[in-house]
């Protein structure tokens, strides 16, 4: 038994000058209040208490079909209110207007 070829050999790529030593990051004013609150161990865990709290399950990823339910008897609702009180508020100009 033979051994197998070795791999080709490919030739390496020359990135540019940026690319190899980029510049650093710009301290804009929103990386130096993100700093601010990394220093500060009490904002530090607020911080991570409100992703937390962001990333949570909300309701109607756990229910859907009851929120699916709810929200829609909740806009048909407000659709008829909305539209009655525009027929009401029609009428009331068409009887003035006569």
């Amino acid at each position: 038994m033979s051994t197998p070829p070795p791999p080709e050999h490919r030739a390496r790529v020359e990135l540019p000058e940026w690319m190899r030593h980029p510049e650093p990051p710009r301290r804009t004013l929103g990386r130096r209040l993100s700093g601010l609150v990394e220093a500060v161990p009490a904002l530090r865990q607020a911080r991570r208490s409100l992703w937390r709290w962001r990333d949570r399950s909300r309701f109607s990823e756990r229910h859907p079909v009851v929120a699916g339910i709810t929200s829609f008897v909740l806009v048909a609702t407000v659709a008829t209110l909305l539209v009655g009180g525009a027929l009401y508020l029609l009428g009331r100009i068409r009887d003035r207007t006569l």
